[in-house]
């Protein structure tokens, strides 16, 4: 009997901890990544959104590591003009999907679903999402910078870059894809 009210107090005390004392790391990372390899954007180039038709899948041979997240590209040039200038390559609020964030909550974009806009990379979830975002694209930027940040402060990992447009800019350099 003095066994199994022991088993029963270290049992009420291990749940005690875990639901008041442990803090447990947020599974939602600030840069999004793929959940076997790690690697941002699914290892597509970033760079290739900006140069080509279609994103290209990088290549593991020219890898760098920005914002703690290794990111894979297709050459040499590709991570160096990246290596310089990662702000301005790397998707928006760590490629989340622009319309969750300005509804209020965090999913992760796809990044064969993306628009570029006002030479700044977004990610989308569904094609859905991307098309409500053609219809009311300044009230969704706007939405998606008021509410990054506390949506970010909870996510693991180093801050991404905010996705703030300048007002005026948004209808500049659309892409659609």
């Amino acid at each position: 009997m003095m066994r199994q009210t022991g088993k029963q107090i270290l049992t009420i005390a291990a749940w005690t901890l875990l639901a008041f004392g442990a803090q447990a790391a947020p599974l939602v990372t600030t840069i999004v990544t793929d959940p076997l390899t790690g690697v941002a954007i699914d290892g597509y180039d970033p760079v290739t959104y900006f140069t080509g038709a279609d994103p290209q899948q990088g290549k593991p041979d020219f890898e760098y590591v920005w914002s703690g997240v290794p990111w894979y590209f297709v050459s040499a040039a590709n991570r160096d003009v990246f290596a310089r200038y990662p702000e301005v390559y790397a998707p928006q609020y760590g490629g989340h999907c622009l319309m969750s964030l300005s509804r209020g909550y965090l999913s992760d974009g796809k990044p064969r679903l993306y628009v570029i806009e006002a030479l700044k990379l977004y990610f989308f979830y569904s094609t859905a999402n991307r098309d409500a975002f053609l219809m009311s694209r300044r009230e969704a930027l706007d939405e998606a910078a008021a509410n990054w940040p506390d949506l970010a402060k909870d996510l693991s990992g180093p801050t991404a870059e905010t996705g703030s447009v300048a007002p005026g800019d948004a209808a500049a350099n659309l892409h659609p894809h």
